[in-house]
C-alpha cells in the first residue's frame, strides 16, 4: 500500500536538531527498527505455529503494523529536515548551517533524510533483536520493549513542541499503547496472570498528550488490525473483552486502517539530489515511451 499511516503536516520551518532527537525513535534501541525486526524474526521463526496460531497470529499482524510506524517515523524526520539548507553554488557554502548542527552528518552522508541509526548516529544493529523461541519469553520481552519505546517517544515529545514531531509521536504513543495492551493480554492467555493490571507503565495515560488524545477518541486504542482479509484471524482469540484503563470494548478489523497520502519530497541541488535536471527527466521520459512502444 503506496499510503503514510497519517497524514503528516508540513510547517514552513525546520528543525534538524528535533529530526535528530527523533532519530533515537528510528533506529534507537527502542525505536521502530528494533520493535520491527523482533516481531518479524519471531514470526519468520515461531515454533508450533499451527498449535499456538493465536500467538503466531498476533505477533504477525503487529509486525505488519510495526513496518509502517518504521516508514511514518521516517518521513517525519525527512520533513523535520525539510528547508535547512539553501540552493547556491558550491563556493558560497550552501550547506553551512549543517556545520553548527547536533546531526550535521546528515547533511554529508543521507541528503538530509532519515538513516537506519539513533540519535546520535549509531547504526542500529541486529544485536536489538530478542528472539529465544520460547513463547512465554518472547510475549515478556515484546511487552517489555514496547514499554521502553513509549517511555523514549514520551521523552522526545517533551524535548520538541514541532507540531510534525508531536503529530506522529502522539499517533504511536496510543498504536504502541494498544501494542503493549496486546502481548499483556497473550501473556494472560498463556499463563493466567492479568498483566493489563500494571497499566500504564510509566503511569500517565496518554490523554495528557494533546496529539495522542485525538487518536484516542477516534478508538485507535482499542483496534488491532490484521493487514489482511483473510488470514491472522487467530488474533480474535486474544484481542478481545475490554481496554483494561477506558473499560471499552476491543475490536479486531480484518484489513488494514486507512491511511494518507506518502509525503513527496522537493529536490535539494545543493545536495546533488535527486541529481536529475528536468532534460534528464525528459529524456528518461522518452527512452520509457520508446521502451512501451509508445512512440
Amino acid at each position: 500500500m503506496n499510503e503514510v499511516a497519517i497524514n503528516l503536516p508540513r510547517p514552513k520551518e525546520p528543525d534538524p536538531n528535533a529530526a535528530s532527537a527523533v532519530q533515537e525513535l528510528l533506529g534507537g534501541r527502542y525505536g521502530e527498527m528494533s520493535t520491527f525486526n523482533n516481531y518479524l524474526f519471531q514470526s519468520f521463526n515461531f515454533k508450533n505455529k499451527k498449535k499456538l496460531k493465536p500467538f503466531y497470529d498476533l505477533i504477525a499482524s503487529i509486525t505488519a503494523e510495526e513496518f509502517g510506524h518504521l516508514e511514518l517515523v521516517a518521513h517525519t524526520i525527512n520533513i523535520l529536515m525539510e528547508g535547512s539548507s539553501f540552493p547556491g553554488e558550491p563556493d558560497i557554502a550552501p550547506l553551512r548551517n549543517g556545520k553548527d548542527l547536533r546531526n550535521h552528518y546528515a547533511f554529508i552522508d543521507t541528503a538530509q533524510s532519515a538513516k537506519p541509526g539513533d540519535s546520535q548516529g549509531r547504526p542500529w544493529t541486529g544485536d536489538n533483536v530478542f528472539n529465544s523461541g520460547n513463547l512465554i519469553v518472547d510475549l515478556l520481552h515484546n511487552y517489555f520493549l514496547e514499554i521502553g519505546a513509549r517511555t523514549h517517544k514520551m521523552r522526545v515529545y517533551e524535548m520538541t513542541s514541532h507540531p510534525t514531531a508531536r503529530e506522529m509521536i502522539g499517533y504511536l504513543l496510543v498504536r504502541g499503547g494498544t501494542h503493549i495492551v496486546a502481548y499483556a493480554k497473550a501473556l494472560e492467555v498463556a499463563t493466567g496472570v492479568d498483566i493489563t493490571k500494571m497499566l500504564p507503565v510509566p503511569t500517565v495515560s496518554n490523554r495528557v498528550f494533546d496529539t495522542a488524545r485525538k487518536f484516542e477518541e477516534k478508538g485507535a486504542h482499542r483496534k488491532l488490525y490484521t493487514f489482511s482479509k483473510n488470514d491472522y484471524r487467530g488474533i480474535t482469540q486474544i484481542w478481545k473483552g475490554t481496554h483494561p484503563e477506558t473499560n471499552e470494548p476491543l475490536e479486531v478489523i480484518f484489513g488494514s486502517p486507512k491511511g494518507a497520502p506518502v509525503p513527496d519530497y522537493e529536490e535539494v541541488t545543493e545536495e546533488f539530489a535527486p541529481g536529475i535536471s528536468m532534460e534528464d527527466f525528459q529524456e528518461i521520459a522518452k527512452r520509457l515511451q520508446n521502451e512501451a512502444g509508445l512512440t
